[in-house]
């Protein structure tokens, strides 16, 4: 038998280990909570995109890095919804095997999250104005135009009152637009609403027009949004390696 000190020690031991064990458990708890609400805010933000009758579908469809973007986080809220979900269960239930396939898969959206970050970083120069300049003159029609890439154009410019993608000087004698339109300098949509009807000529002439530019009519609109998810992405990323940390050191804690 064991001196009485020495198994008093013991027991102390087997206490403490049983507490942090606890410890660890809850704090995996929360953190899968967090998870979950994460991946619910992405489901929303993914969901909203897809359905805004407003008009920002349409100018996520034209484009494809974005239009790709949007089912990329639809799939990772997707993910996360349900990882929290079973990351929460595995803590509570302390389900060794629950809690080994919760850590490979969030290794997994960990490791593709930081993937897609870097590839973002990597494209962005596709997103500049310089980009958007010349696609406008390439295949821009007009304003009565169906094609998808005009029509796109045409909500963008109605939705955020601007002209063009830097002003209406876009629309020179080089762009497509001109071209296709002899006597015009800019398209209907570029024109002031409360002017429309009243001097349409005066207007497609470039008088009554609207001198602001689309990306920075859109990068200022967005530009709140923007930190906002850059910020989220860092907590979720943050959130996810203390998930792993606490899902591993449960799983070898576990008895």
């Amino acid at each position: 038998m064991f001196p009485q000190g020495q198994g008093e020690a013991s027991a102390r031991g087997t206490t403490m280990e049983g507490d942090c064990l606890s410890c660890v458990k809850y704090l995996m708890f929360i953190f899968n909570f967090f998870i979950f609400l994460g991946g619910t805010f992405l489901l929303g933000v993914a969901i909203w995109v897809l359905v805004d009758p407003t008009g920002f579908r349409e100018i996520v469809a034209a484009n494809p890095l974005l239009f790709t973007g949007v089912y990329v986080i639809l799939a990772m809220g997707s993910m996360l919804f349900l990882l929290g979900f079973l990351g929460c269960c595995g803590a509570i239930r302390e389900n060794k095997c629950l809690l080994l396939f919760f850590f490979l898969l969030i290794l997994i959206i960990f490791l593709a999250e930081l993937a897609a970050a870097i590839l973002a970083f990597i494209f962005r120069e596709h997103l500049t104005r310089d980009y958007f300049t010349k696609e406008l003159k390439t295949y821009y029609y007009g304003s009565n135009n169906t094609d998808v890439f005009t029509a796109t154009w045409n909500t963008i410019m109605t939705t955020f009152e601007c002209c063009g993608v830097n002003s209406a000087e876009d629309f020179d004698e080089h762009s497509l637009f001109r071209r296709l339109n002899p006597g015009r300098v800019v398209p209907e949509v570029c024109c002031q609403r409360s002017d429309l009807g009243m001097n349409k000529e005066d207007c497609i002439g470039g008088i009554s027009i609207h001198n602001k530019g689309c990306y920075s009519a859109v990068v200022d609109y967005f530009e709140t949004y923007i930190y906002m998810a850059g910020a989220l992405a860092i907590v979720v990323l943050t959130i996810e390696l203390f998930a792993m940390v606490f899902a591993m050191c449960l799983f070898r804690g576990i008895q």
